[in-house]
C-alpha cells in the first residue's frame, strides 16, 4: 500500500485550513447529535401527529442509526481512496437533501425513509471528519483536537432537549429538520470554498466489492432483527446476521484490499479493546435519553421543554468533561481515564434503576449528571487510543470503525430499550392506563445498561494493561 504524494504535498498546505476545517467538523459534529437528541424530545408530538404507538416512534431514531452502522465501514474505505474531504462535502450534501425531506414527511412511514437516507448522509461525513482533523494537526495536539470535536458532539447534546423543546412548542417539530438543512447548506459552502486540501491515503488499492456486499446485508439482518425480538422473523435475521459477519471475517482474512483490515482487530489489541469498549459504553448509555424523555412526559406529565431543562444534565457534564479529558489523554495513559469514566457511569445507570412513579426530579438529574462526568470523561481518551494505535494509512478505516461502534451500539441500545417496551406495554400508546408497565420496562432497560458498563468497565482495564505492556 502506497502513501498518495499528494496527501504528503497538501499536508505542508494545511496550516491555513486548520481553523476553518476544525470549524466545519465542530459545527457538523454539533448539530447532527442536536437534532438526533432534539427528535427524541419531539417523539410524543410526532407519535401524536402520525398515531404512532412506542415502538413505532424509537424507529424514528433507529433508522437513522441503522444506516449509519451499515454504511460507515465501505464509506470510510471509499474515502481513503477517493478523498475524505470530498466525502465529507459530498455527505453534507446528501444530508442536507434528506433533512429536508424530513421536514416534509407527510406520514410516520415517509419520515423514518427520509431518516434512513439522513443515516447515510450521516455516515459520509462521520466516517471522515475525525480522519481529517487528525490528518491535519500534529500527533502532540491529537488529544486535544479530538477532544473539542468530542465536545462539540455533547454541546449539540446539552443544547438539543432545551433547543428541542422549545422549537417543538413554538414552531413545530418540523422545524428541527429546516433548520438543519439549513446548517447543512452552510457547512458545503464553507467546505467548498474555502478548505482546498484534500487526504488521501492511496491511488492503487481497489474496493472490496465481496466484502462490503457480505457486511452490508448481515449488518442489516442482525440489527434490524434484534430490535424486532423476539418474533420467529426477528431470531432467523438475527442468526443469519451473525453467521454473515462471521462469513465476511473469513472474506476480509483473505481479501487483497479488504474493506475493513480484520488484522487491526487481531493483531493490534489495543484497537480492539478500544472499540469495544466504545460499543459497550454507546450502547449502554444511548437510550437513556430516549426512555427518560418518555417517562417525563408520560409519568410526569412535563411538557417538552420542560423535559428538556431535565435531560440537558447529562450532555453539559459531558461537553465540559470531554474537553478536559481530551488534553489530559494527550499527557497520560488515556486507559485510565476511559476505565474510571466507564466505572463512574455504572453508578448513575445504577441509580436509574431504582426510579418509580413517584421519584423526584432532583433524583434523576444527579443520576444523569453521574452518567454525563463518567461519559465525558471515557470518549475522548477511548476515541484517542483508537486513532493513536493504527499507522496513518488506516486513518480513515479506523475513524469509521470507531464511528460503526459507538453507531452500531447506539443502534443495539435503542433496540433494547424497543424490546423491553415492546414485552412490558406491547404495541398500546403509552398512557395513564399503562404507565405502571413502561416504568417496569425503563427499569429493566437501565438494569441490562447497568450490566453492560460493569462489563466495559472490565474491558477497559484489559486495554489499560495491553498499553502498559506494549510501552
Amino acid at each position: 500500500m502506497k502513501i498518495s504524494e499528494n496527501m504528503l504535498e497538501n499536508g505542508s498546505k494545511n496550516e491555513v485550513n486548520k481553523v476553518l476545517l476544525m470549524a466545519v467538523t465542530m459545527t457538523s459534529n454539533f448539530f447532527n447529535p442536536l437534532m438526533g437528541a432534539a427528535v427524541n424530545v419531539a417523539l410524543p408530538k410526532i407519535g401524536g401527529e402520525f398515531a404512532m404507538n412506542a415502538v413505532d416512534m424509537s424507529w424514528v431514531t433507529m433508522a437513522y442509526l441503522l444506516t449509519s452502522a451499515v454504511f460507515l465501514v465501505p464509506l470510510g474505505k471509499i474515502g481513503d481512496m477517493w478523498g475524505r474531504k470530498k466525502m465529507f462535502l459530498y455527505g453534507n450534501i446528501f444530508f442536507g437533501f434528506a433533512t429536508l425531506l424530513c421536514a416534509i414527511a407527510p406520514s410516520g412511514f415517509f419520515l423514518i425513509i427520509s431518516r434512513l437516507l439522513q443515516g447515510i448522509g450521516s455516515a459520509m461525513m462521520f466516517s471522515t471528519s475525525m480522519a481529517m482533523v487528525i490528518s491535519a494537526f500534529p500527533p502532540s495536539e491529537r488529544g486535544k483536537v479530538i477532544g473539542l470535536n468530542v465536545s462539540a458532539v455533547y454541546v449539540g447534546l446539552s443544547a438539543a432537549p432545551v433547543l428541542g423543546g422549545i422549537l417543538t412548542q413554538s414552531l413545530g417539530w418540523r422545524s428541527l429538520f429546516f433548520i438543519n438543512a439549513v446548517v447543512s447548506l452552510i457547512i458545503v459552502i464553507v467546505t467548498f470554498s474555502k478548505i482546498k486540501s484534500e487526504w488521501k491515503e492511496t491511488d492503487q488499492d481497489k474496493f472490496d466489492w465481496l466484502g462490503t456486499l457480505i457486511y452490508m446485508p448481515s449488518m442489516t439482518a442482525l440489527m434490524y432483527g434484534f430490535s424486532k425480538l423476539p418474533t420467529q422473523l426477528a431470531i432467523i435475521l438475527t442468526i443469519a446476521g451473525i453467521l454473515g459477519i462471521v462469513g465476511f471475517v473469513l472474506v476480509e482474512f483473505k481479501a487483497d484490499y479488504p474493506v475493513l483490515n480484520m488484522k487491526l482487530f487481531f493483531e493490534n489489541k489495543i484497537f480492539a479493546s478500544s472499540n469495544l469498549s466504545a460499543f459497550i459504553n454507546y450502547a449502554a448509555t444511548f437510550a437513556v435519553s430516549f426512555v427518560l424523555s418518555l417517562y417525563l412526559q408520560y409519568a410526569k406529565h412535563l411538557s417538552p421543554k420542560e423535559a428538556g431543562l431535565v435531560l440537558i444534565t447529562q450532555p453539559i457534564l459531558m461537553a465540559l468533561v470531554a474537553i478536559f479529558s481530551g488534553r489530559l489523554s494527550d499527557k497520560i495513559n488515556p486507559r485510565w481515564l476511559a476505565s474510571s469514566g466507564m466505572a463512574i457511569s455504572v453508578i448513575g445507570l445504577f441509580l436509574l434503576t431504582l426510579i418509580e412513579h413517584e421519584t423526584s426530579l432532583s433524583y434523576i438529574v444527579t443520576a444523569l449528571g453521574i452518567l454525563g462526568f463518567g461519559f465525558g470523561l471515557f470518549s475522548s481518551p477511548n476515541t484517542n487510543m483508537v486513532m493513536s494505535s493504527v499507522e496513518r494509512r488506516y486513518y480513515g478505516i479506523a475513524s469509521a470503525t470507531v464511528s460503526t461502534m459507538r453507531t452500531t451500539g447506539m443502534m443495539f441500545s435503542m433496540a433494547i430499550a424497543s424490546l423491553s417496551v415492546h414485552v412490558f406495554v406491547g404495541n398500546q400508546k403509552i398512557s395513564d392506563v399503562n404507565i405502571e408497565s413502561f416504568i417496569h420496562s425503563s427499569k429493566v432497560v437501565f438494569g441490562v445498561f447497568t450490566i453492560l458498563c460493569i462489563v466495559g468497565v472490565f474491558s477497559s482495564f484489559v486495554g489499560k494493561r495491553l498499553m502498559k505492556a506494549s510501552n
